[in-house]
């Protein structure tokens, strides 16, 4: 948080055991203080990929686990990234064991194309598990057309 950032104080209410799980929470994650835990957690809530528009650019995660086993799953998946290349900035796959796969893809762009990147890879049969996680949100720039994707690598 920014030095010169101004602080608005103001009381919440929880039932008894409800502030207790909280402070268990804020002890285990760490936090000084329950202001801190619940600053972190009134950004999180702002970040939600439900609450944003869909115009906005942002940038976050998808991550998936599949079956390489499955028929042309692997290559269809590929495919699938490829048609939005201007979207991803890159991706990691790791062997979880002999049949499944973790992929983790990190993207940025306009949170529609990302939710559609996101609900193309979900329904493919043998995909088990995929969300879309966004992590960062950005004000829209005047002539900004992807420039950021501009020297950095894809696989």
């Amino acid at each position: 948080m920014a030095d010169k950032e101004e602080l608005t104080r103001f009381g919440v209410s929880f039932p008894a055991p409800l502030i207790e799980q909280f402070d268990e929470y804020v002890e285990e994650q760490g936090y000084a203080n329950r202001s801190e835990a619940i600053r972190d957690l009134a950004r999180k809530a702002l970040l939600e990929p439900s609450r944003l528009k869909s115009e906005q650019l942002v940038a976050g995660t998808i991550v998936m686990v599949y079956d390489h086993h499955a028929r042309e799953l692997p290559l269809l998946l590929m495919e699938i990234q490829h048609d939005y290349h201007r979207d991803i900035i890159s991706n990691m796959h790791v062997h979880l064991n002999h049949n499944q796969c973790l992929e983790i893809i990190a993207v940025r762009g306009q949170l529609a194309r990302l939710r559609q990147l996101h609900q193309q890879i979900q329904v493919q049969k043998g995909v088990t598990y995929a969300e879309l996680s966004v992590t960062f949100a950005e004000e829209e720039h005047a002539g900004d057309q992807h420039d950021h994707h501009q020297g950095h690598g894809h696989r």
